[in-house]
């Protein structure tokens, strides 16, 4: 396939993924309001830190490494070792939910059942849906790697609403039902995006349509664990990469849930502040899911493809470095002025975004301040997306294993500045502490991309440098909008609340019309592609 064609197609599978979140996300957010009206604060802690937390470690422990060394190098391979390889994580899956399960439910902190009841029925429902998830492991791979635009997107759309609506119901009718309501929703959940993957591939497999594609798998049979005669069961290169990964993955799940696990083993929060430091950090983490994550994930798919990895930049197709060096810059660019702009604004307006969303129960206390936090942690989400997709993607086996060093010093450096943090400022603490950790990956990541451009003509990091009136622009609307929101927000009735929208609204129009004049470039990336 032509680097262009890869592009193209890298490119909409990034924007439909993103377009159908957004769609179906802008529906779940409006259950999920409605549904807290339902709910104690502990109940949420519950829910979507600890037993969250145990389906999350599941499913990335067993999955993650083999997702990034199967979607590594060309579609033409032998797809049934690899597909034998990725069958490798229902096992792995299986010993993990044990494992963690029992850990779990003999020690760690049981919740008062009284206020969060069957607890131990929620531990086992949320493990055995980590198993199920892994069900569809090689049809998610199959489908990634060969640029299915739309399966992702819908089935797990399609998935996240199924749970809401069925949650939104039980809430309501049987309240009682505590953890029963959750642990019902999430085996929902993970029963259709499977199915999602399998229908998919039942309906595609043998069509036309995969005829003319030349599609490597041609029966349902082939997509499981299949012998072959005189050959190995696994492709032994992509289980020594996936053996580099899991160890990063193990450090990784660490950097990327390193406050719940502070939570849930250290006990730093009761239940109650948990419940409200989720909702808050799910609200600030939108446009990460909805944009950031659909970027990563599908240009980690492109750099993998056009550039070979371990190679350097003399090494390869000078064509293919070109085009490498123009998107990674595009791409910064794109993520750091999408950052910025809720680093801005987000200042302004998080106390009227929780009050809307929650009512006073996240409005008043800390919310308002762990939200402002967050629209600065968005911003080293943005950068360090981008920049460690493509170092991931490049990366050779060496390369792997030196980077865990450095993710297990972070990690435990990570641990202790939240743990200190915390202490030292409440719930603010963690995200102050993934702001440094994230700080110190986005130096690492820039480091390598320096270092593996330095000897060609390309610069991309100069995506990282938006126009200096852009800044000035950005400086003046968060200046506008702060003075606005301590004159009109948010105890002074609904037309103050509305004057000091329309403050935010001519400010973000005024930035919007000043990134089309200076960032010319990005614009006609985004409009052609």
């Amino acid at each position: 396939m032509a680097s262009q064609d890869v592009l193209s197609q890298t490119t909409r599978l990034a924007s439909s993924s993103a377009l159908l979140q957004v769609l179906f996300r802008v529906v779940t957010f409006g259950l999920n309001a409605f549904t807290l009206r339902y709910l104690s604060r502990e109940l949420i802690g519950v829910v979507n830190v600890r037993l969250t937390l145990l389906y999350s470690t599941v499913v990335f422990l067993a999955r993650e490494a083999f997702r990034r060394a199967c979607l590594s190098g060309s579609t033409k391979r032998n797809w049934t070792k690899t597909i034998n390889l990725l069958w490798l994580t229902f096992p792995l899956g299986v010993f993990w939910s044990i494992f963690l399960g029992l850990v779990w439910l003999h020690l760690l902190e049981v919740p008062d059942p009284s206020v969060v009841p069957h607890y131990q029925a929620g531990v086992v429902a949320f493990g055995l849906s980590a198993i199920i998830e892994l069900l569809g492991e090689p049809f998610w791979v199959l489908a990634q790697a060969h640029l299915f635009v739309r399966l992702k997107a819908i089935a797990e759309s399609l998935s996240v609403v199924s749970k809401c609506i069925l949650t939104v119901i039980l809430v309501v009718l049987y309240p009682q039902w505590g953890l029963y309501i959750f642990s019902l929703a999430q085996l929902f959940y993970v029963s259709v995006l499977v199915m999602c993957y399998v229908i998919y591939f039942m309906m595609f497999l043998g069509s036309p349509e995969a005829t003319k594609k030349s599609f490597p798998v041609a029966r349902m049979k082939a997509l499981l664990p299949n012998l072959v005669e005189d050959e190995t069961f696994v492709n032994w290169k992509e289980a020594w990469l996936t053996w580099s990964f899991f160890k990063q993955s193990f450090l990784k799940q660490i950097l990327t849930e390193g406050e719940r696990y502070v939570m849930t083993f250290l006990n730093v929060l009761n239940f109650g502040d948990q419940g409200v430091y989720d909702i808050v950090n799910n609200l600030g983490s939108l446009v990460a899911r909805f944009i950031f994550l659909p970027i990563e994930e599908s240009f980690y798919v492109f750099f993998a493809k056009v550039l070979e990895r371990g190679k350097n930049v003399k090494d390869q197709k000078q064509d293919d470095v070109a085009m490498a060096a123009n998107v990674l810059e595009l791409l910064l660019k794109l993520v750091l002025l999408i950052g910025l702009t809720i680093t801005v604004f987000g200042y302004a307006y998080s106390q009227l975004a929780l009050d809307i969303y929650g009512g006073s129960m996240l409005s008043a206390g800390t919310g308002p301040d762990l939200l402002r936090c967050y629209s600065l942690y968005v911003l080293f989400l943005a950068i360090n997306g981008v920049t460690e997709c493509f170092t991931f993607a490049l990366m050779c086996k060496e390369e792997v294993d030196r980077y865990n060093f450095v993710m297990l010093a972070l990690s435990f450096t990570f641990l202790c500045i939240s743990y200190f943090l915390t202490h030292w400022h409440g719930s603010i603490g963690f995200i102050l502490a993934n702001c440094f950790n994230m700080g110190i990956r986005i130096a690492h990541s820039i480091h390598y991309i320096y270092d593996y451009f330095k000897e060609s003509t390309y610069r991309p990091l100069t995506g990282l440098l938006p126009s200096p009136f852009l800044v000035l622009v950005y400086i003046l609307s968060g200046v506008i909008t702060g003075f606005s929101e301590v004159v009109f927000c948010c105890d002074k009735g609904w037309m103050a609340r509305l004057i000091h929208i329309s403050m935010g609204a001519l400010c973000f129009a005024a930035t919007i019309v000043t990134m089309f004049c200076t960032e010319t470039k990005l614009i006609h990336f985004v409009r052609s592609q």
